[in-house]
């Protein structure tokens, strides 16, 4: 197991600091305040889906437990990386420990993994939901629900641990290493080692088709049989219902997958450090600020509750 074998070969004083976006006084308090913006924004969005969940008896379904934990993998996969990103925006370059950077790529694999498995069986949810509505609560019990989250879970910090176990067995020379990017990510922190790392690019190929590749492909297949389900239907209301439902689960899908395949399965001969690093502003920012516009934007249970708990609440303030 290469977890016994997580032997940190450079010395303990091995650090590394993040290039910094801009050194322009101006642009980094635009970009600071921008950036504090969206991961408020984030914390607001996706705390008011878990609350209005956790609130409303009447969206305590799988469909809304999925959701709920969704959106806390959100808020968890942002502040892995933003607080630390935020701090690092003014003046000169703080440092990271190489245990500290460890820590941040093993939190932020886990979580980002996570993520993609749970889109997955979102998927499947969804698939039992239109292709097999009578048998729907006898499949998606609470039991199953929960072994599926751990289960992905467990999935995600197993190859989490081992991905980064095995990059921190590599040497890094010299007291301080720049890394042309805002957070310790698997792909920059490789072209740090001064020693060969073919196995380590391989074992990412491994663990990005595992997380990203598969659960895909699953997610398509589920699309087949549910668009083939949609078309069955006869009124032109439930089809617009159900497609409505999946579009908003396709539209995370496509954001998550799309950017986190650009930066993990592309060759690396193709792309650039620059490149990424603008990548993953997108599923940084973007994906975690636009999950829950897109679900309460185009789910009507969601909406429905938000207003109602408003109400509710400028009513009590006004008595």
């Amino acid at each position: 197991m290469l977890v016994g074998k997580l032997v940190f070969n450079q010395s303990d004083r091995t650090e590394f600091v993040f290039r910094v976006f801009t050194t322009a006084t101006e642009f980094q308090i635009l970009l600071f305040l921008l950036f504090l913006l969206l991961y408020l924004m984030i914390l607001c969005g996706n705390t008011a889906i878990i609350w209005v969940v956790c609130t409303r008896s009447t969206l305590r379904t799988p469909m809304y437990f999925f959701l709920s934990n969704l959106s806390f993998l959100e808020i968890c996969y942002t502040t892995v990386v933003v607080p630390l990103m935020l701090s690092n925006i003014f003046g000169a370059q703080r440092t990271i420990s190489l245990a500290g950077c460890g820590a941040q790529m093993f939190f932020f694999v886990t979580l980002g993994s996570t993520d993609c498995f749970l889109l997955a069986i979102m998927a499947y949810d969804r698939y039992v939901a239109i292709c097999h509505p009578l048998h729907y609560t006898l499949i998606m019990t609470r039991k199953l629900c929960a072994q599926m989250l751990v289960g992905a879970l467990g999935l995600a910090l197993f190859l989490a641990l081992q991905l980064t176990a095995l990059i921190f067995t590599l040497p890094f020379c010299g007291h301080r290493q720049e890394i042309n990017h805002f957070l310790c990510d698997v792909p920059p922190v490789l072209r740090l080692a001064c020693a060969d790392i073919h196995v380590h690019q391989a074992v990412l190929y491994v663990v990005s088709i595992l997380v990203l590749t598969i659960p895909f492909l699953l997610i398509c297949v589920s699309y087949v049989f549910i668009t083939c389900a949609i078309l069955r239907i006869h009124s032109a209301e439930g089809r617009r219902q159900a497609f409505s439902t999946c579009s908003s689960h396709l539209t995370a899908v496509l954001l998550q997958y799309g950017c986190c395949s650009l930066v993990y399965l592309r060759p690396r001969s193709s792309t650039s450090e620059d490149e990424d690093r603008q990548i993953a502003l997108v599923y940084t920012f973007v994906t975690p600020l636009l999950n829950p516009l897109i679900y309460t934007l185009r789910n009507k249970d969601v909406k429905d509750a938000l207003r109602n708990a408003i109400i509710r609440k400028a009513a009590s303030d006004t008595n």
